[in-house]
């Protein structure tokens, strides 16, 4: 996975409230266990989705990700090109999935949201080192987990981070060894 440190992007806007999983990535398109290939087929259910190639920043309408724990859901955002998702509320299982595979849920207040929404294919710049989203002069901050926001900045995953750590283990295990 890539590591995220700042990432300056043009947003994509889809302002409705409690956007679902299977809205983000419809059932029917679930038949494989792989994260690639699901971008096609983003929103596809709505005809009328703001598709721009180039933007990596979905602001989304509040409550966006609830319904199921559909990890497709964040492959799918991945897969399409999307590095984070802005919205003034986002669903808890959405975001420990969109951490976990390198999708950065960013929660901000609601007059930063609706400056959001109200400008479509504006510019953002989020930086992950210091917790904050900057747009058209104004700078907030935003609350991640500290892990997960390591794991970001590093470009790993949780197995990653393991698996980083093998000599400590094996040192620790030799130490407490009897």
């Amino acid at each position: 996975m890539e590591p995220f440190k700042t990432l300056e992007s043009r947003t994509v806007v889809v302002a409705r409230p409690d956007i679902d999983t299977d809205q983000i990535i419809p059932a029917r398109f679930l038949k494989g266990t792989t994260r690639t290939g699901l971008g096609k087929h983003l929103f596809a259910g709505w005809p009328d989705f703001p598709r721009d190639e180039g933007a990596r920043v979905l602001v989304a309408g509040p409550n966006f990700g609830c319904g199921s724990s559909r990890e497709h859901a964040a492959w799918a955002l991945v897969d399409y090109g999307f590095r984070a998702v802005v919205s003034s509320s986002i669903a808890d299982i959405f975001r420990a999935n969109a951490l976990k595979n390198g999708l950065l849920p960013v929660a901000v207040d609601e007059a930063m949201h609706r400056r959001l929404v109200a400008r479509p294919g504006a510019r953002v710049i989020i930086d992950l080192a210091q917790r904050t989203l900057e747009f058209e002069g104004a700078r907030v901050t935003f609350a991640i987990d500290p892990f997960a926001r390591r794991c970001l900045l590093d470009g790993t995953d949780e197995l990653g981070f393991l698996l980083a750590q093998q000599n400590a283990i094996a040192a620790h295990e030799k130490e407490r060894a009897c």
